[in-house]
C-alpha cells in the first residue's frame, strides 16, 4: 500500500512515526540523563519539523494552549530591547522562552497521532525503573554505583523526588479512571503499590522540600478535579495517615523538614550561607527587582546582572 502513495507523503508519514518514537525516547530519558534528553530532543525536532504544515501551525496558534507559549516568547524577544546588559546576556535570557515552543509542537504532533499515551507510559516506566534502582541502592548501600548520594542513582534528591511526585499524581488519576471503568482490581492495586513505593522513597530516601510543597498543591487540585464528597474525605484522610506514618518513622524526613527552620534562623542570626537562607534572600531581592520595574521589568537576560549588582 505504501508503494501506491506519493513518495513525499510516504516520507512524511515515516518521519511522523520516527518523531513519535523519539518523543517516547525523550520521555524515557528524562529521569536518567540530561545529556541524552538534549540529544534526543534535537533528533525529535529534526524528524518532526519537516512534517508540519502551515495550516496545522495556524490552527494551533489560535488556541489558548498553543498560542500562549508563542505569545510569551514574543514578550521575551521584546524584553531584549530595554535590557541593560550585553546582547550575549540578552540571548541567554531568551533560552527559557524558546523551550516553550515545544508545547505547541507536541500538541500538533499528538493531535494527529494515537501514540500520545506511549510517551506517558515511557515516562512512568522510566521512573518506576528509577524507583527500583533507588530501592536496591538503599538496601545494599549501593557501593557499586558511582553516584555520591545515598539512594539517588542519577541527578539529585530534589529532581528525583520531583519526578516521583509527578508520577504519583498521574498514577492516582489513572487509578480513579480505572476504578470508574471497572478495570481489574489487580491493576488498580498495582498502581497503588507503585504510588506507595514512590511516596516511601520520598519519605525515606530522597526528600525534596520543594516537591513536598508541590505535592500538597497537586493533592488539592487532584481532589477538586477528580473526586467528590466521600472520595475527597478518603483521599485527604489517606494522605494525612501516610504523612503521619512517614513523619513518625523517618528521622530523615523530619530532619530535612526541620532543617529549613534551623537554616533560616542561622542565616538571620549569624549570616551563615545555607540553602534556606539564600532562598529567602533570593525572594527578597526578586521582590525588590519587581518593585523597581513593575510594568515591563528589567528586560530579558538581566536577572544575573541584577543579582551581581545587588
Amino acid at each position: 500500500m505504501a508503494a501506491a502513495l506519493p513518495s513525499h507523503l510516504f516520507d512524511r508519514m515515516r518521519l511522523a512515526r520516527l518523531a513519535d518514537g523519539l518523543a517516547v525516547a525523550v520521555a524515557v530519558s528524562l529521569p536518567w540523563s540530561t545529556s541524552a534528553t538534549s540529544i534526543l530532543v534535537v533528533a525529535w525536532l529534526i524528524a518532526l519539523l519537516p512534517t508540519l504544515r502551515l495550516a496545522e501551525l495556524g490552527r494551533e496558534l489560535t488556541t489558548a494552549a498553543g498560542g500562549l507559549p508563542v505569545l510569551l516568547l514574543l514578550f521575551g524577544i521584546a524584553g531584549m530591547l530595554w535590557a541593560d546588559v550585553t546582547w550575549i546576556e540578552r540571548w541567554k535570557g531568551l533560552d527559557s522562552f524558546l523551550k516553550l515552543l515545544v508545547i505547541p509542537l507536541l500538541f500538533i504532533q499528538f493531535r494527529r497521532s494515537d501514540r500520545g499515551l506511549w510517551v506517558l507510559g515511557g515516562y512512568l516506566a522510566a521512573c518506576t525503573a528509577l524507583l527500583l534502582v533507588s530501592a536496591f541502592m538503599s538496601v545494599t548501600a549501593g557501593p557499586w554505583w558511582p553516584s555520591p548520594i545515598y539512594g539517588v542513582p542519577v541527578k539529585n534528591e530534589s529532581t528525583q523526588s520531583g519526578e516521583f511526585v509527578t508520577c504519583i499524581f498521574v498514577l492516582l488519576f489513572l487509578a480513579v479512571e480505572y476504578f470508574e471503568r471497572r478495570r481489574p482490581p489487580w491493576l488498580i492495586g498495582l498502581l497503588a503499590v507503585v504510588v506507595l513505593g514512590m511516596a516511601a522513597d520520598i519519605f525515606y530516601v530522597a526528600t525534596g522540600r520543594t516537591a513536598l510543597v508541590i505535592g500538597s498543591v497537586l493533592l488539592v487540585l487532584f481532589a477538586a478535579k477528580k473526586l467528590r464528597g466521600r472520595g475527597i474525605v478518603f483521599l485527604f484522610a489517606g494522605a494525612i495517615l501516610i504523612g503521619v506514618i512517614g513523619w513518625v518513622s523517618s528521622p530523615y524526613l523530619r530532619n530535612r523538614t526541620i532543617d529549613v527552620w534551623r537554616e533560616i534562623q542561622r542565616y538571620e542570626t549569624t549570616n551563615e550561607r545555607n540553602s534556606s537562607g539564600e532562598r529567602i534572600e533570593f525572594w527578597k531581592k526578586s521582590i525588590e527587582f519587581i518593585r523597581e520595574a513593575p510594568i515591563i521589568g528589567h528586560g530579558s537576560g538581566s536577572i544575573h546582572a541584577l543579582f551581581i549588582k545587588s
